[in-house]
């Protein structure tokens, strides 16, 4: 087997992007590696619009948009390996992976791209009492069965967790003919897009419960129904409790990285996104190693994982060619009501804009998001509203860049605006 001189792990919306911008970027010997046996990733089983604004102009549907990146890859003639599993990707960079047709193999590429995506946060980790009935779910496990299978989960529905794939999966199955009881959020606010709440939701008059969990799961053979409570500071508020008869529940509890695969490697990994700590080239502790999409911090429009990949795979190019960062790291603290930023450094040696992207910790409405070097505030942007569920952006200037380049510390934090 040929030994590619780079190794994209995944073949969803990151992989590509981040394939099509390497192969553009002049790499000639690459591959990608799938895991399932279509390219796409989770884009095939999200069957609604909304795709693609950003990217085309337009609204596709997830698999619109997977099949325009594929139909590029395909023109570029980059080579893709589906049914492949990567077993095992070690420090020096070599992978270990399976698939049918070419049983066990490894490969040594000078230069990695993680695009592995995430996954959903199972019952396991959400400590719900009652037995384990059959009828539990989560959100994304039924959306594979209604639109790829073809097969109904239940006919009444609860939902726990206000997560996109959740807020998506009320409207799906309601679509279809279930009765979506309500929709129960642990938090004083959603997690979701507010669009989607609008359109999956108050469309749909299904009730969204804050500050509402399931506290008993009834039913031993088949969910018979849910008991929910209020809560408050996190626990269930005695007297609260109310019964709802349902089939199904469906589990929308939040996205997970899926680094198993960084974890082994020895990448550095974030305690917050639970993905890479990654450079302003978007490269992880391991040199070589880079991420992008929601394998590096969980995205909401796909339209910026493609963004970050082609950015992701232009830097891999540059790396293979020997064009190694230019400077020391100067870290990005994070200040009041911001959670994380990606990338979590800028390269002192490095010129021209920067795209730096972030979640902040609870909803805020008008507040300042600035941008501080030693102290005075290089960037200031005042925003109506800010959310949990919406990744914000900011673009820097090359002149702005350069200012932050000569500091020694840089935060980013949300400030009260002046009346």
């Amino acid at each position: 087997m040929n030994q590619p001189e780079l190794v994209i792990i995944g073949g969803g919306p990151a992989g590509l992007a981040a394939a099509i911008a390497a192969r553009k970027a002049g790499v000639e010997d690459l591959l990608v590696l799938e895991r399932e046996d279509h390219l796409g990733g989770i884009l095939n089983q999200c069957i609604h619009n909304g795709f693609g604004l950003h990217t085309f102009g337009e609204e596709l549907t997830g698999p619109e948009y997977a099949a325009r990146y594929m139909a590029r890859a395909r023109e570029l003639d980059i080579p893709c390996y589906t049914g492949a599993t990567v077993l095992d990707l070690g420090r020096d960079k070599t992978i270990t992976a399976l698939s049918p047709d070419r049983g066990l193999f490894q490969l040594k590429p000078r230069a990695v791209i993680l695009a592995m995506g995430c996954r959903e946060r199972p019952r396991g980790a959400l400590n719900i009492p009652g037995f384990r009935p059959a009828g539990v779910y989560t959100a994304g496990t039924a959306q594979r069965l209604v639109n790829l299978e073809g097969k109904m989960p239940g006919r009444r529905v609860v939902i726990l967790g206000s997560g996109d794939i959740g807020l998506i999966m009320a409207r799906r199955m309601t679509l279809e003919g279930a009765k979506v009881e309500a929709v129960a959020e642990l938090l004083p606010y959603s997690g979701g897009l507010q669009r989607n709440i609008v359109q999956c939701l108050q469309d749909f008059g299904i009730p969204l419960l804050l500050s509402h969990t399931v506290v008993e799961v009834h039913g031993q053979r088949r969910v018979t129904g849910v008991t929910l409570a209020q809560v408050e500071n996190g626990r269930p508020i005695p007297g609260t409790e109310q019964y709802y008869p349902c089939d199904t529940l469906l589990l929308s509890c939040g996205l997970l990285p899926e680094n198993e695969l960084s974890r082994q490697a020895g990448v550095e990994l974030s305690p917050v996104t639970g993905g890479p700590v990654v450079s302003e080239e978007l490269e992880t502790s391991i040199p070589g190693v880079f991420a992008a999409g929601n394998v590096l911090h969980v995205h909401d429009l796909v339209d910026f994982v493609s963004q970050e990949a082609t950015a992701a795979g232009e830097n891999a190019a540059a790396y293979l060619r020997g064009e190694a960062p230019a400077g020391e790291a100067l870290p990005i603290q994070t200040g009041a009501g911001v959670r994380y930023t990606v990338p979590a450094a800028l390269d002192k040696g490095r010129t021209g804009p920067v795209t730096l992207r972030f979640r902040v910790d609870r909803p805020y409405k008008k507040k300042a998001v600035v941008l501080t070097a030693e102290g005075q505030p290089v960037l200031r942007r005042v925003r109506p509203v800010l959310a949990p569920g919406e990744m914000e952006t900011l673009t820097l200037t090359p002149a702005q860049a350069a200012a932050c380049r000569k500091a020694e510390t840089l935060t980013l934090s949300l400030e009260e605006v002046s009346p």
